[in-house]
């Protein structure tokens, strides 16, 4: 057997959780996420097409459609257990197929919270998640990354990244605490604006020019900013906005504390702006809950009134009224701007015409469910009949929907107070049997309800089903399974056998035996009528899930947590086909036992080689988002339903791979069409068609009447109308004769004109005829004169051209000589200039490459520059067109007119042009000649001013110059005995520096001092260690001798033997005379010792006077160096005060002239007069510092030359080069 096939066919449901989850692909198809799909839903013909993800997708997370309708962009999730990066594939909406996958190795997230595409659909912006909230600009068709940013907002979370519309390199960038605009520009993302905004949690946004951006906050306040500044910023949720439903509020700035002013219909309960959608007209804005309100531009085009407030329908079938309407997560326009549809958190889909009838009919509106309602919260049970197409579904949203698997419509559902864990549709398709947490029911399908006849005290039944023949059911109460009949519904039989909870029961083809599988890692096989156990098989490290029995009711097919689908029978695992990379959680077989379908964990379908083999073999398909819960396959083999925790029921076209029939429906024997009803209702409905009956007949009848008077009153208005047309029309004639009279007589009157001037244009042409022929005979003797002056040029240059022949032939043999030689050379240099060449060549092609990718970089920022001058001049272009279409139609009209009098314009213009010429030159030598004339005088004016000026500054400055001088001479006699003073200080200082090089050869030689100490010490250390070594031998040997002594006391009662061995230690130990070398070793020893202890008292005594003089000797170095350094510091000061005075003085003197001998005698009577009554002070005041700082710095030499004085006389020591006399035992 092969593999069987499967190929979705519809989806009911929709992903909420993915960012701009909702867009247009044209004006009758959308596309929405659902499951790991991305769907296009055709409005008009309720058909789907799947674009489905890619192998191993973790769900997406966000979606985008590109401006051109012919691209989607899809976010799928990554895995940071396995390594894994979020991905972004791009999918030809046309062909459904993949375009391009797109993935950055260096992002730190595991998905992207937000898509764009840029305006003309060739570049993508990614947003990456937490931590780092990376941005990425691509150019996708090259898979490549022009510029990102990262930890711009590592804070904050990002909600959404949008292009401008008409400029690729402008993003605008929102999320929790910030709005940024950015430019892309040299391969960067650089932000362009910082509008002074809020730190509110931005949630939406949209661009509704090139320059207008307006974004939606989490506390209902909209911010409307232009070329990066907030030009309106206005709350939905303020206490001060109000809108009646008569009026249309107006949104107008307003100088208030709140900003704006605007009125606003009924506050909701929640003011979150979250979502934003711009059409041509201006906006609409997703505001509170399952609101939606709609502005547009004003007349003056700057602001935007609400037109309209439109709200999402109240569910009837809900039977919680308090309920609160959903948050609308996403909005979406229709190319034509005729449909509005949204996207809500509950997993729904509304949609709104647009149309002016229906704005005008009323301001409050109600949004329409686009296509079905969907199941919001995870669907928990799901089951199929036979005599009906129908499948039942129940789901933790406390609904229970009945869905038709042909159609693909939903047929029935509603909505309860508790939640739903599982559901069983009986054979008949007429009854279900629901699960709910209090207790479980059976219910009655009827045609437009589902009530309930029957309740069983069974709590949170997890598992039920109906037999194949629909007598009895099961119901799962925990671990112990019930049965119960369907006729008397009384308990049959309870089945207690599983430890844990019962997750799945089947029954067998013949109801006579059922299958179930629980927790506890058991299968189980009962008998129905006696309820007795007849096979099991258990596996306690395994919690099965599911299990599936074959049509022959031989074999069982559990699967569970182990990751292993087994095939049981009689007790036995058959066979154990591994799953490594996934659990699998639910199993299917179909009725004629050929195909085996499994789902999984990860939301996959698998569909499975019958009959099993070992390794397994299967196909995956890409089916849901979540894992999947329940798996069924209809009673015809047909079709496969799927749900699973991500809200969506999914229905797949099956068959066997190798083409083998399935079992098909006998034609005769057709879905049953018989609904139940009650009598109640039947009576009703009779009831309700008998007096809708009566009144159609009433209305017909007040119809007619209506009519009637309709006739009567517009056969009236007709007569009044004809007559009045036809007075009009008399009256019209009238005039009509009055214009044609005036028409006649301008037309003569025009005859008349026209004979005058053709008879004025005959005269002047005759005049400029005569005028000509005079002009072309003078101009033919000019033109004689000339032929013969150009027939001699001829023959002098033949003649030269003779000559030049000659001199060029004997010029060229000069030449190919020279060159010739000049050719050898050069090819010589030709081969080495080739070896250049080469290597030269190989640089080019490494320059080329890197010139190419800057290349590259620069033709997309021009390319982007140039699109954008595009776009504007094809709007002037436009523009321009329009008014050439209006200059053309007066061209025309004007053009016959120009052509009468083109021919008598050109003759007078070329005799006027001539006389103009003359004139304007005339003119312009005026003109010029008037400017000179002006220029001159206002040039002289302003030197005689200058020359008055400079001749009273001059009297002036010849008073000061007499001054001056006098005072300059007094102040050189002054600076001379400074400057002496200052060359004393000069020899002092190098005097102090003599002192300094003394000090440092005194350090210098002690430093050698110590060294010597040193040594010495080393010495003394060495003799030191050769003493104790040898007091360790003496050690030894007067061990060695109290050895000998015991041994020899051993021989005290032998005196042979003891004096033997007393001779033998003499001659063994006793070489010389012990006396005398123990004496001098004693005397030897204490000399050593004191010795010793002298060396070691100096040298201590010695190392701390080294140290102190070392520190002594550091602190007064700094010191002096120090003061030096200010010393010198003060002179140059000094130096440059002088020499400033100095140039100053010698330029007041030669502004003054007192260099001249002339002036002198003069100068002098000037100077002495203002000396007496004048006193300079400040010139004073200078001397006077200057003579403080000369005394000053006296006194610090002079202390300090004492200081270094005092220092030489404390450090004199006595010399300690000459080495130390040996120490003898005679000085102790």
């Amino acid at each position: 057997m092969a593999v069987a096939q499967a190929q979705p066919r519809y989806i009911f449901g929709l992903r909420s959780d993915v960012t701009g989850n909702l867009a247009y692909f044209d004006e009758q198809t959308i596309v929405y996420p659902s499951g790991t799909n991305c769907i296009l839903y055709n409005m008009d013909q309720k058909v789907q097409k799947f674009i489905q993800g890619s192998e191993k997708s973790r769900g997406m997370s966000a979606m985008a459609i590109s401006p051109n309708r012919r691209y989607v962009a899809v976010a799928e999730r990554g895995d940071k257990e396995k390594n894994e990066k979020p991905v972004v594939v791009i999918y030809d909406l046309h062909t459904q197929r993949k375009r391009k996958m797109l993935s950055f190795a260096d992002l730190q997230s595991d998905e992207y919270t937000s898509l764009s595409f840029s305006p003309d659909s060739k570049y993508l912006v990614t947003q990456g998640g937490k931590p780092d909230w990376t941005l990425l600009y691509w150019t996708w068709e090259k898979t490549k990354v022009l510029a990102k940013t990262s930890g711009q907002q590592s804070a904050a979370h990002v909600n959404q990244v949008t292009f401008n519309p008409l400029d690729n390199t402008q993003l605008c960038v929102s999320g929790n605490g910030f709005f940024k605009l950015y430019r892309y520009s040299e391969g960067s993302l650089r932000p362009i604006y910082n509008p002074k905004m809020e730190p509110l949690n931005y949630l939406c946004q949209a661009w509704l020019s090139d320059e207008r951006v307006i974004t939606g906050a989490q506390n209902g306040k909209l911010v409307l900013l232009e070329s990066g500044e907030v030009k309106h910023e206005f709350n939905m949720a303020s206490s001060a906005f109000q809108l009646t439903l008569s009026e249309n509020s107006q949104i107008r700035q307003r100088p208030s504390s709140n900003g704006l002013e605007i009125e606003v219909s009924s506050l909701p309960e929640s003011y979150d702006v979250t979502a934003l959608v711009a059409y041509s007209k201006g906006f609409a804005c997703a505001s509170g809950l399952g609101t939606v309100h709609l502005f547009e531009k004003s007349d003056d085009r700057e602001f935007y009134k609400k037109t309209r407030e439109i709200k999402i329908p109240q569910d009837l079938l809900n039977s919680d009224a308090s309920k609160p309407l959903p948050q609308i997560t996403c909005l979406a326009i229709s190319p034509s701007e005729e449909m509005l549809i949204c996207a809500t958190a509950n997993n729904q889909l509304y949609s709104l015409t647009l149309s002016s009838a229906d704005i005008s009919r009323a301001e409050r509106g109600e949004f329409e469910i686009l296509s079905q309602s969907f199941h919001s919260n995870q669907v928990t049970g799901l089951d199929v009949c036979i005599r009906k197409p129908l499948v039942a579904t129940c789901s933790l949203d406390k609904s229970v929907r009945i869905w038709n698997f042909e159609t693909c419509n939903l047929e029935l559902y509603k909505e309860y107070a508790e939640e739903a864990y599982s559901i069983a549709l009986h054979p008949s398709g007429l009854y279900i049997l629901v699960g709910f947490s209090d207790k479980l029911r059976l219910m009655n399908l009827l045609i437009d309800d589902i009530r309930t006849f029957k309740e069983f005290t069974v709590r949170a039944c997890k598992e039920c089903c109906f037999s194949n023949g629909g007598q009895y059911f099961a119901a799962v109460n925990t671990n112990v399974i019930s049965i119960y009949s369907t006729v008397n519904f009384e308990n049959i039989s309870n089945l207690k056998g599983h430890n844990g909870k019962v997750r799945s029961i089947v029954w067998s083809h013949d109801d006579a035996r059922i299958v179930s599988c629980g927790a506890d890692g058991a299968v189980y096989e009962w008998e129905v009528l006696s309820s007795k156990r007849i096979g099991e098989n258990v596996l306690k490290l395994c919690n099965y899930t599911s299990v599936v029995i074959t049509p022959d009711g031989k074999t069982t097919y559990a699967v569970g947590s182990d990751k292993k689908l087994k095939e049981i029978s009689d007790s036995q695992i058959l066979r154990s086909v591994d799953s490594p990379d996934t659990v699998l959680t639910s199993v299917a077989l179909s009725h004629a036992g050929r195909m085996l379908f499994a789902g999984t964990v990860s939301g996959t379908l698998r569909s499975m080689k019958f009959p099993l083999t070992l390794p397994g073999e299967w196909v995956e398909y890409q089916a849901h988002g979540a894992p999947i819960s329940r798996v069924k396959i209809t009673f015809d083999d047909q079709w496969l339903i799927t749900i699973s925790e991500d809200s969506c029921v999914m229905i797949w076209k099956i068959q066997e791979k190798d083409g083998r029939a399935v079992k098909q429906r006998d034609k005769e024997i057709t879905y049953a069409e018989e609904i139940l009803i009650t009598k109640s209702d039947l009576e009703e409905k009779n009831m309700l068609m008998g007096e809708l009956k009566t009144r159609v007949d009433e209305l017909k009848m007040e119809n007619d009447y209506q009519l009637r008077l309709k006739d009567m009153n517009y056969s009236d208005k007709i007569k009044e109308l004809t007559e009045k047309f036809i007075q009009e029309m008399e009256s019209l004639k009238t005039k009509n004769q009055v214009l044609k009279n005036e028409k006649e007589k301008e037309l003569s009157k025009h005859e008349d004109l026209v004979g005058e001037i053709q008879e004025k244009h005959a005269k002047e042409i005759q005049d400029i005829e005569s005028t000509n022929n005079q002009k072309l005979m003078l101009e033919y003797e000019k033109y004689q004169e000339l032929q013969g002056k150009c027939q001699r040029m001829q023959e002098d240059y033949e003649r030269q051209l003779l000559e030049m022949d000659e001199k060029r032939e004997q010029a060229l043999q000069n030449l190919t000589e020279f060159y010739e030689a000049k050719n050898q050379e050069l090819t010589t240099k030709l081969d080495q200039l080739k070896d250049d060449a080469k290597q030269r060549l190989q640089e080019n092609e490494e320059m080329k490459q890197q010139i190419e990718v800057d290349a590259d970089r620069e033709i997309l920022d021009m390319r982007i520059k140039f699109e954008q001058r595009l776009r504007n001049e094809q709007e002037t272009n436009q523009k321009l067109k329009g008014e050439t279409g209006i200059m053309r139609k007066k061209f025309t009209s004007l053009q016959k007119e120009i052509e009468d009098y083109k021919d008598e314009i050109k003759k007078n213009q070329a005799e006027i042009g001539k006389l103009n010429g003359i004139i304007r030159n005339l003119e312009k030598d005026i003109v010029g000649l008037k400017k000179e004339i002006q220029e001159r005088d206002e040039t002289i004016q302003d030197k005689e001013k200058r020359i008055y000026d400079l001749k009273k500054k001059n009297q002036e400055l010849d008073k000061f110059k007499f001054v001056l001088d006098y005072r300059i001479n007094e102040q050189k006699r002054k600076v001379e005995p400074q400057e002496n003073e200052i060359k004393t200080l000069k020899e002092q200082k190098q005097e102090m520096e003599g002192e300094l090089e003394r000090f440092h050869k005194q350090n210098t030689q002690l430093e050698l001092n110590i060294e010597e100490l040193r040594q010495k010490l080393k010495a003394t250390e060495k003799e030191l260690h050769h003493e104790r070594q040898r007091v360790r031998d003496v050690e030894a040997v007067v061990m060695r001798i109290k050895t000998d002594l015991h041994n020899c006391v051993g021989y005290i009662q032998e005196p042979k033997l003891l004096k033997d061995s007393v001779k033998a230690m003499f001659q063994k130990h006793v070489q010389e005379d012990v006396t005398e070398a123990a004496g001098l070793s004693a005397d030897t020893q204490k000399d050593f010792s004191r010795q010793r202890e002298h060396l070691e008292r100096t040298v201590a005594s010695y190392k701390k006077k080294e140290a102190k003089d070392k520190e002594i000797h550091k602190a007064e170095n700094i010191r002096i160096m120090q003061q030096n350094v200010t010393l010198i510091g003060e002179t140059n000061k000094i130096r440059q005060d002088l020499k400033n005075a100095r140039t100053h003085a010698h330029d007041v003197e030669a502004a003054l002239g007192l260099h001249s001998q002339k002036n002198k005698p003069q100068a002098a009577e000037m100077l002495m007069k203002i000396a007496s009554s004048n006193k300079n002070a400040v010139m004073e005041m200078e001397l006077e510092e200057k003579t403080k700082v000369i005394k000053l710095l006296q006194t610090k030499i002079l202390t300090l030359q004492k200081q270094v004085h005092d220092l030489e006389v404390a450090t004199a020591r006595p010399p300690s080069g000459r080495r130390l006399s040996p120490l003898s035992t005679a000085a102790y």
